[in-house]
């Protein structure tokens, strides 16, 4: 499923982001696709996803950006194994 151009940036709290960090680790570990919704919306992330992590630094903070990408493929739809996160 594709949709329009978004760039969201959501704040949880600790406990969600912790319940979500160890399924996606889970899903990681195992090497399955997962889905997660944010700010409303909901999709599925593919095991084939590259994950990195990028640090900047700058006007006095700095930020860590775990980050998920994969290029749009027609079995993305398949929810085939997709554990929710």
């Amino acid at each position: 499923m594709t949709g329009a151009a978004r760039d969201i940036e959501r704040i949880y709290s600790t406990a969600d982001v912790v319940a979500k960090l160890r399924r996606l680790a889970d899903a990681l570990e195992s090497g399955t696709s997962f889905r997660i919704q944010i700010a409303g919306e909901r999709f599925r992330v593919p095991a084939r996803a590259e994950f990195s992590i990028e640090h900047e630094r700058g006007d006095g903070e700095e930020e860590i950006e775990f980050q998920l990408t994969w290029k749009l493929a027609e079995d993305d739809a398949d929810d085939d194994g997709a554990s929710v996160v």
